[in-house]
């Protein structure tokens, strides 16, 4: 297999804190200094959230701004990906950096539970996100919990809501969601090669599950996440060091499987992405 695979490094997420692994980084400087390392072990995308002094998570613009500012200056290429995930804000809150123009942002077309409540994206909320990103040309990235967000993305790049080749990611191991299946995961690819044969995909594994789904990914010819987001451990008995600790492993199962890591020029391509200059 020589289709180069792109990692992604979620580098902080909204849930993980300094007391549960001081290697996650929490305000802007750690996170543009975490991305670095990470981006130079592999990473090709950086899926980032920003939180406040007190580690709670936040949906400033203001926050996302410096840490594009110093993505873009330490990291050049890298693509910038922003979360427009539900923990961080409500309803038009969770898409106030979109005019930023990162070059993606995370779009969940579909609710589902989650361990201690509902993740709410009704549809009149999921249209006017994916209207924000298409104005400000922003690439969206459709996380996908379950086999009918799938079916959703696919209708909303037909009607022209999305438009363009989707980029698709699978989330699996999230408690009260989809779990990690491998015949799921084998129909979820067979799923995007029949509605959007053009997509590409890849696949994000929780907690304990990072691994697993970074090698499903590898080897069956998709795209991989990885990070201190999903996961703080390298293993039962050791916290991740860092980021870069943890796409050095996704870059190790590349070499395994005979991929070569995507350059970010590489992925930008991939992607559909305009190039930008290093």
């Amino acid at each position: 297999m020589s289709k180069p695979c792109i990692i992604c490094v979620a580098i902080t997420g909204s849930l993980p804190k300094k007391e549960n692994n001081p290697a996650v980084p929490i305000t802007v400087t750690e996170q543009v200094e975490s991305t670095q390392a990470a981006f130079e072990a592999g990473a090709s995308i950086v899926h980032a959230h920003v939180r406040n002094d007190d580690e709670t998570p936040s949906s400033d613009p203001e926050k996302f701004a410096r840490l594009k500012e110093g993505l873009e200056k330490h990291c050049p290429g890298m693509i910038i990906q922003f979360s427009t995930g539900g923990r961080s804000g409500a309803g038009k809150e969770r898409g106030g950096m979109i005019a930023l123009q990162p070059d993606m942002a995370s779009l969940s077309v579909g609710s589902n539970n989650f361990p201690t409540r509902v993740y709410e994206n009704p549809p009149d909320l999921v249209d006017w996100l994916a209207s924000e990103m298409h104005t400000h040309h922003v690439k969206p990235e459709i996380e996908t919990f379950d086999l009918s967000h799938i079916h959703q993305a696919a209708a909303m790049n037909r009607d022209g809501r999305i438009p363009g080749k989707l980029y698709v990611q699978f989330v699996m191991g999230v408690k009260n969601a989809m779990p990690v299946d491998r015949d799921v995961f084998d129909y979820y690819i067979k799923t995007v090669e029949r509605l959007v044969p053009d997509a590409e995909w890849c696949a994000a594994g929780i907690g304990q599950h990072q691994f697993t789904l970074n090698e499903w990914c590898i080897s069956s010819g998709g795209h991989t996440r990885t990070g201190l987001e999903d996961n703080i451990r390298l293993d039962r008995d050791t916290l991740a060091p860092s980021n870069a600790a943890l796409v050095k492993r996704a870059a190790d199962l590349c070499e395994k499987y005979e991929r070569p890591v995507a350059t970010w020029q590489q992925a930008r391509e991939i992607l559909g992405l305009p190039l930008k200059a290093a």
